[in-house]
């Protein structure tokens, strides 16, 4: 069901929800989004930090040997796909009695996922199902019975729910715009078919990274993100020629994350494969002009 909010407010409604205990697992991806869901939980109680890929400098996910998961916490939070490095999670993970909470804002509808694995998931529809304005939120039935007595009315899912996510006057147009996206993705053969083009996409510029030097990407081949690719050249004033000859051919929004640098295409589910080719194409011209 959708409902209105910004993905930040997500996290915290879940806390205000679910939070039970003194104690509850988080992974720490990156210090955007887990990370901001981290300092938010710490106003509730203890964090513990199942696993963080800050020490391989985001190019992994570490191996689930290493994580420490608490079987008493409340639930497991994670971000699904880190957009700022490219690193995204290949599958689902169980833990145990404890429900997992996922943001899935950046590879929502772009893959193949078992819903019944977790308690709670949320998904912004501006990336993959429609404009901003509109979020999508799973919630497990049994979960709904939980509140702190001071949550408001207005942040209760469950309220949400009894009240078919009409407690307020709904976001028409985001809604409208987010069901003409589900009809197309229909008409392409589901979420199976969606999930094979978004394979075909990401890997044709991963075959570019992977034949030389010229362009570096940092992540390690198990954990790359479908979404987003990022990469590097071997200077910056490179990086800054490749993105305004890129921009020359109606090509845009290609400079990585400001905090990072280098370059990012990202590859959501409205990006054509057309699109992607030409994209590619460039590549090997760029490298060819400038390799040494």
């Amino acid at each position: 069901w959708k409902r209105r909010g910004q993905i930040f407010l997500c996290s915290v409604l879940v806390l205000d929800r679910v939070f039970v205990d003194t104690d509850f697992g988080m992974s720490s991806l990156h210090r955007g989004w887990s990370q901001k869901a981290v300092e938010e939980a710490r106003k509730y109680g203890n964090v513990n930090i199942v696993c963080d890929t800050k020490d391989s400098k985001y190019t992994e996910i570490p191996p689930k040997e290493s994580w420490k998961l608490n079987p008493d916490a409340s639930y497991v939070y994670y971000c699904a796909n880190e957009t700022v490095y490219g690193v995204e999670f290949q599958e689902e993970f169980e833990a145990g009695d404890v429900p997992i909470v996922c943001d899935m804002s950046s590879n929502f509808l772009s893959r193949k996922v078992d819903v019944s694995k977790f308690g709670v998931i949320w998904a912004g529809a501006q990336k993959n199902s429609g404009i901003s304005g509109v979020t999508v939120v799973i919630v497990r039935n049994d979960l709904l019975s939980y509140q702190m007595k001071e949550t408001p009315t207005s942040l209760d899912y469950k309220v949400f729910k009894d009240n078919n996510s009409l407690l307020n006057t709904p976001p028409t147009f985001s809604i409208y715009i987010a069901q003409l996206v589900y009809q197309w993705l229909v008409s392409l053969g589901g979420i199976e078919g969606m999930e094979e083009i978004n394979k075909k996409k990401s890997e044709l510029i991963y075959q570019i990274l992977d034949s030389g030097d010229f362009y570096k990407g940092g992540v390690k081949k198990p954990f790359r993100s479908r979404m987003n690719v990022v990469f590097r050249l071997p200077t910056e004033a490179l990086e800054k020629q490749f993105i305004s000859e890129a921009a020359e051919r109606k090509m845009i929004e290609l400079a990585g994350h400001r905090s990072v640098g280098g370059i990012r295409a990202s590859l959501y589910n409205a990006m054509p494969m057309e699109g992607v080719e030409c994209l590619a194409k460039f590549m090997r011209e760029f490298q060819q002009k400038h390799s040494q």
